[in-house]
């Protein structure tokens, strides 16, 4: 039977980590809690009475370079992982405790999506939209390098569940205001900018060796400025139809936030690759 391995990074979440956890208690056989940076509010010591294993690990200010250590760090293949802000709804716990009954799953299947319900602060606006979310995955059946914006890559394919997983922070979970206002939108815009200038390989992997960017990256490498323009355009769309199809209703905030970001970032490696040609063509110059 297949048992599960509940994995969560964060920095400084403790009361919403002690949310997850309640809310998660006895659908998971294995715990692994992995922080970015100093644990400056008792996040151990609520992983250690959950019966967990807890690591401190270097301040990156996202967890996308953990996924690769802190997936290696799980005892059980089949890796349940959440943010410390989100939480398995009624339908989805009853389908875990399913699912670790049941025999194991086969190898065309690499991980299990859900509802991701968006959340204006103090209720969910939607739910049905937006679906897709990856929230289940066979960690020998999965790819990633670790850079912000980027999720597991599937050997095979991903099967779609009409569960819903709770993503409830502090804050609106969608608007032009995460994007927009909050410094951490911006430090991962850089962060990806620059790594783009580079190698995947060069970022902590899982069983990622291929040197070229899949697709979407190497279409900001080659073209930022138009393929901003048209993801900022085909992206808005599509939000708005899946919102459509999913609800009868439209959600121009949460449908807008996605496409506004991505163009953001093109921008962004637009600037630091000009920047950066200018100092190469500075230093070849020198050294002539």
């Amino acid at each position: 039977m297949p048992a599960i391995s509940l994995v969560v990074c964060l920095c400084n979440q403790r009361d919403l980590l002690e949310r997850l956890l309640r809310e998660s208690s006895g659908h998971y056989d294995d715990l692994v809690v992995v922080h970015d940076g100093p644990d400056e509010t008792g996040a151990r010591a609520t992983v250690e009475a959950a019966g967990g294993r807890f690591f401190e690990r270097p301040l990156e200010r996202q967890q996308e370079r953990h996924w690769p250590f802190a997936w290696a760090q799980a005892k059980l293949d089949w890796i349940l992982r959440l943010d410390a802000d989100e939480f398995p709804g009624r339908e989805m716990k009853a389908w875990l405790q399913e699912f670790r009954r049941i025999s194991e799953r086969p190898a065309t299947i690499s991980g299990f999506t859900c509802i991701w319900p968006s959340w204006d602060g103090r209720q969910t606006i939607s739910k049905k939209w937006p679906a897709g979310h990856v929230f289940l995955f066979h960690r020998h059946r999965v790819r990633f390098f670790g850079m912000p914006e980027q999720g597991a890559i599937p050997d095979s394919q991903w099967e779609p569940l009409d569960f819903i997983l709770h993503h409830q922070p502090k804050r609106k979970s969608y608007g032009l205001h995460n994007i927009l206002i909050r410094k951490q939108a911006y430090r991962w815009r850089d962060c990806i900018a620059h790594s783009l200038l580079g190698k995947p390989t060069d970022l902590p992997c899982w069983r990622w060796e291929n040197e070229e960017w899949p697709v979407e990256w190497e279409q900001i490498r080659q073209h930022p400025l138009q393929t901003a323009l048209r993801r900022l355009v085909m992206e808005t769309f599509r939000g708005l139809c899946s919102g459509w199809r999913a609800e009868k209703k439209f959600f121009p905030n949460a449908a807008l936030m996605g496409p506004v970001h991505h163009a953001l970032i093109c921008l962004k490696y637009w600037q630091v690759r000009r920047r950066h040609l200018r100092e190469m063509a500075s230093e070849k110059s020198a050294d002539n």
